[in-house]
């Protein structure tokens, strides 16, 4: 008889703490509150918290306070957080997700679109979902300019040498060592001071990523490349959303459907305004040729091909999908 009476207190315990956790969402981005993925995340939560009324609490957690990417994943995975945003991370996942990190892909945010909704969120969220995610919807990183300290850089060749800070990503150090610099992997946050001090000649990133960071202070050149655009997944873990209720599955996908428009049109409006803001801080704007840095990039395509399973097919339905 104890051990019954035990048996239905543990239980009983266990279904507070459900009913607890699912009259919340925990979701966490790594970005800072001032960068697009932040403003993005805010708009997003603001949104939904407005949907889904006081029947269900959105706990927002930005700037990494619960984990940068990489534990982010292991996250939502372990079911402890419900939500988060995750970028250039998701090619360790799935290997297919280093599509978008091939140069010169997304040729603008309508073809972002039409890529999402017949690659994305067909194929690539088919292979996440068997590592235990769900992607929810693709929102805007933006796409990544190159600065540097020493010239403008109009084709390949002006890089020679070049130390370029890239993210930890074997695709975009491939793709910096094929145009003739010298990549040099490094943690965000240590940018600045790479910059400043000489340690490393420049970087590449989204106008706002380059803005917020203040990289405008210590770097005089911007090349209008374009040569990347980074998406930013908002995810969940497959255990987790399966035992969401229907209602709430729904409204987190209309709101997410939403806010990637608002993004997009955000991403864009920024683009503007931060080009004319670094343009006043002195920094000297060129753009390169598209045509001598595509030529230059045929061997990161070939070997994505070669490595990737299903790669030249996920190429050209993405490049075909330019046209539409």
């Amino acid at each position: 008889m104890f051990k019954k009476l035990l048996s239905l207190a543990v239980l009983g315990i266990a279904l507070t703490a459900t009913q607890v956790h699912a009259d919340k969402i925990v979701f966490a981005i790594g970005g800072s509150p001032q960068s697009l993925q932040g403003q993005t995340a805010q708009e997003f939560t603001r949104r939904l918290q407005e949907r889904l009324g006081d029947a269900v609490q959105i706990e927002y957690y930005d700037s990494g306070q619960l984990g940068d990417e990489r534990q982010l994943v292991q996250r939502l995975r372990m079911g402890t957080v419900d939500l988060a945003a995750i970028s250039s991370i998701m090619s360790s996942v799935a290997p297919e997700f280093a599509l978008f990190d091939l140069p010169f892909l997304v040729k603008d945010r309508d073809h972002l679109k039409r890529i999402d909704s017949e690659v994305v969120m067909t194929d690539l969220a088919a292979t996440a979902e068997e590592k235990g995610l769900k992607i929810v919807s693709t929102w805007e990183n933006g796409f990544r300019h190159i600065t540097n300290n020493r010239r403008p850089i109009v084709t390949p060749s002006d890089m020679g040498g070049m130390r370029i800070r890239t993210p930890q990503s074997e695709w975009r150090t491939s793709m910096f060592s094929a145009w003739g610099a010298n990549p040099t992997p490094m943690a965000f946050s240590e940018v600045f001071v790479g910059l400043q001090t000489g340690v490393i000649d420049g970087q590449e990133n989204p106008l706002t990523n380059i803005y917020g960071a203040r990289f405008q202070e210590v770097q005089k050149y911007l090349s209008l490349s374009s040569h990347v655009y980074s998406p930013i997944w908002l995810t969940a873990g497959t255990g987790r959303w399966n035992n969401l209720s229907e209602e709430v599955q729904q409204a987190i996908m209309e709101v997410a459907a939403e806010t990637q428009d608002w993004a997009l049109v955000r991403g864009a409006e920024l683009d503007e305004e931060l080009l004319v803001a670094m343009k006043n801080s002195g920094m000297e704007v060129n753009e390169v040729s598209r045509e001598a840095f595509v030529e230059a990039s045929q061997s990161i395509y070939e070997t994505f091909a070669r490595q990737v399973p299903g790669g030249e097919q996920l190429v050209e339905r993405s490049l075909t999908l330019a046209n539409d």
